[in-house]
């Protein structure tokens, strides 16, 4: 098959708006698709004359054709908390988002809301995600299942939690040992699942589980960990008082030898000028969550600052459902773009589409499989159709760059926007 349409697909990223050798740009391009990957990507005109005769063309044309969208941080239990009203994180929590993963202990419910969590990925054009599941193994089986059943690149983990929740919502140091390895087992490379070790922070986990944490980690040295990090001034004040030996919070997850290359800190705002330091010289990636940090009232991240110090920070962006207020990830740049101007800074379009495509593949250590549109890696893809509301359309009447017409995606974009999403190959959205 033979995709048709404009092409974009990043290198590295943009320094500028300027900055035209940072991607591809092909104004009528072709992409081959052959067994679930990109084999060639170029001009249609090449494309067509190197392809067999009688290849099929799905033609595009005037809508961009993108790597499909990547989330680095999102709760799969969290579908019905989304738009709670809650003053901070930590009453958020305890009000709403512990309640409801309760009920993932009935894996018929983990298994329906698997069904609606896959189908809204796909319909914001959203590729490869990264999920925490509750701390019940049935959440995670229906996670993976539903993955795998759909042949999705997915990222994911059964929560360690054996403090500070309810008792229904709490496991033991062994008991999330036991149950991480069991997810492991059944689940990890099979399909194009990938499992994550998952302590949810540190105030959710004591000494032993944390031991717990460490240990599986040494054990799978290749598994990505996710954890949450410095979202919240309180919630800083509360792991420091749990962990009082600890330099900072970040130094709890240090002292356990969890701060590597592949582990993803959710939030990472209130960092000292010592644990972003520390972020840099071990390769932990800081995961930027807008939506969610707006809600729930956290703080504005300072991804310039992370970027351009002399030792920088690695970053991530996501939508933190279900503390984030959207699924999209073009809404999750909108409200990133706006961050950065309380803060003085600016974010320019091309840097948000990088973010959301290469830069999140690159933090995940994935770039050889998803986040660009390069020849051998998986055709997970997703068409963006600029014109998708009347009010979009007028606006594109007056877009005269493709920077404009990707600020207008970033600003006015949400599903509607996602003309189709394949998964390795395959026309997703307009089968659901």
């Amino acid at each position: 098959m033979i995709l048709r349409g404009r092409l974009l697909s990043f290198h590295r990223r943009p320094e500028d708006l300027s900055d035209t050798a940072s991607y591809l740009y092909e104004e009528d391009g072709g992409l081959l698709i052959e067994g679930g990957r990109i084999t060639a990507c170029g001009a249609f005109a090449d494309i067509r004359a190197e392809a067999p005769e009688d290849v099929a063309i799905v033609d595009h044309r005037p809508h961009l054709i993108l790597p499909g969208l990547i989330d680095t941080h999102l709760h799969f239990p969290q579908m019905q908390v989304i738009g709670s009203y809650a003053a901070n994180l930590l009453e958020w929590l305890n009000t709403y988002t512990f309640v409801e993963e309760q009920r993932f202990s009935d894996p018929a419910h983990g298994a329906r809301i698997a069904v609606s969590f896959f189908d809204e990925m796909i319909r914001q054009g959203t590729t490869t995600a990264v999920a925490y599941c509750s701390v019940h193994k049935a959440s995670a089986d229906a996670y993976f299942a539903e993955a795998q059943r759909r042949n999705m690149l997915m990222l994911g983990g059964k929560v360690m939690m054996d403090r500070n929740a309810p008792d229904a919502l709490t496991d033991t140091p062994q008991t999330s040992y036991d149950d991480t390895r069991a997810v492991i087992a059944e689940w990890h490379g099979k399909g194009r699942n990938h499992v994550v070790i998952s302590p949810r922070f540190a105030i959710t986990s004591t000494p032993e589980q944390m031991e717990m944490a460490a240990t599986l980690a040494r054990e799978f040295p290749d598994l990505h960990i996710q954890t949450h990090l410095s979202e919240n001034l309180a919630e800083i004040e509360f792991a420091c008082s749990l962990y009082p030996k600890a330099k900072d919070y970040t130094d709890i997850y240090a002292h356990y030898g969890l701060l590597r290359e592949n582990m993803l800190l959710g939030h990472a705002i209130h960092l000292s000028e010592r644990e972003r330091d520390a972020l840099s010289e071990t390769g932990a990636v800081a995961v930027h969550c807008p939506t969610s940090n707006l809600f729930l009232g956290s703080g504005l991240f300072p991804l310039k600052e992370f970027e351009r110090r002399d030792r920088p920070v690695r970053i991530a962006v996501a939508t933190d459902i279900g503390g984030g207020t959207s699924y999209s990830m073009l809404k999750t740049m909108d409200e990133a773009y706006k961050i950065q101007q309380l803060r003085g800074e600016r974010l320019t379009p091309l840097e948000s589409f990088f973010h959301m495509t290469r830069g999140n593949a690159e933090a995940l250590g994935l770039a050889d499989r998803i986040g660009t549109l390069e020849p051998g890696t998986d055709a997970d893809i997703v068409v963006l159709d600029a014109r998708a509301t009347p009010a979009m359309a007028l606006k594109m009447e007056a877009a005269s760059t493709l920077a404009e017409e990707l600020f207008l995606l970033q600003t006015l974009g949400d599903d509607r926007a996602i003309a189709e999403t394949y998964i390795a190959g395959r026309p997703a959205k307009s089968a659901i």
